[in-house]
């Protein structure tokens, strides 16, 4: 099988730059498993990584998408096979980075999403969203797919779409085919990394990111790209970060008001994002506090793992 490093965590546990320290120790190439750094002009609000922090390591699925376009597990799925492809191509090893665990789950364990066209359908789902709000929606799940409500927070109205897309296009519910799935090994020789640290000191971090983003001019880039034609409602501006500075953009929400609303939705992202960890298989826990938060002490144990297996 072939070898893949996953290095993933909460928001703000320093993945990026640990796994371009790896990436330079073992002949890495990273694929980016993030919703919101594999589109343009949105720099600030994805804290995306620069050129020169790459430090020369080549990077995939950064900045390949204009704003407007859509983006989902599928076409992530897609992209990132690709990705591997070519990496392995060079002779290098992926590593996998990111938070978004249902993206890296795809790939780890190849997951059979349904093949049928779903654009016509998630279209009608969308707009009784717009029109008869995320309740009705949840309701729907409820009826149709109970398991998946104990997962699914009604206001994750993506998630929400999904499930009842799942079903309408493969007549059973996703829960049913999330367990099939669940069963499945992994089609790699993987390393999964997770990285976690100390609630108040991770809470600490976000809370700090934000600032920097504003001083960053977080608000400019929102205005900039809603100049430019963007759609508020585009997938693109759903992210944490965005929707805020949206909202107070177009519905004069105090900015004061949308700084917190953001800090909160990422430390409460962050803690939904360890759940999601949790439930994993053959992870290796790295708690970075336990390292004193030295990047070449949890480097040398990470490359002790990769060689010991």
């Amino acid at each position: 099988m072939n070898k893949l490093i996953i290095i993933s965590g909460p928001t703000c546990t320093g993945k990026s730059s640990l796994s371009i320290k790896l990436a330079k120790q073992i002949g890495g190439e990273v694929i980016s498993a993030d919703s919101i750094q594999v589109y343009k002009g949105l720099d600030i609000g994805s804290a995306k990584i620069t050129t020169k922090e790459m430090q020369g390591v080549k990077h995939h699925l950064i900045d390949v998408l204009e704003p407007n376009e859509d983006f989902n597990v599928y076409i992530f799925k897609e992209m990132a096979n690709a990705a591997l492809e070519e990496i392995y191509a060079n002779d290098h090893i992926p590593i996998i980075v990111g938070g978004t665990g249902f993206y890296i789950q795809s790939i780890l364990y190849d997951i059979d999403f349904c093949k049928e066209d779903n654009s016509k359908v998630r279209y009608e789902l969308e707009r009784e969203l717009k029109e008869k709000g995320s309740v009705f929606l949840y309701n729907i799940l409820k009826e149709i797919d109970p398991k998946s409500c104990e997962k699914i927070h009604p206001n994750n109205t993506k998630r929400v779409i999904r499930a009842i897309e799942y079903y309408r296009l493969n007549n059973k519910p996703i829960s049913e085919h999330n367990e099939e799935e669940r069963l499945k090994k992994s089609v790699f020789d993987a390393n999964y990394f997770v990285l976690t640290d100390e609630r108040d000191k991770l809470y600490e971090r976000i809370n700090n990111r934000v600032d920097t983003m504003l001083e960053q001019g977080l608000v400019n880039e929102v205005k900039g790209l809603l100049d430019a034609g963007l759609d508020v409602n585009s997938n693109s501006m759903q992210g944490i970060g965005y929707k805020e500075i949206v909202e107070h953009l177009t519905l004069d929400v105090p900015l004061e008001e949308a700084i917190d609303t953001i800090k909160k939705n990422t430390r409460h992202f962050a803690k939904r994002q360890l759940t999601w960890f949790r439930r994993e298989r053959d992870v290796n826990w790295i708690d970075i506090s336990k390292y004193d938060y030295d990047n070449e002490r949890i480097l040398s144990y990470m490359i002790e793992v990769i060689k010991d297996e």
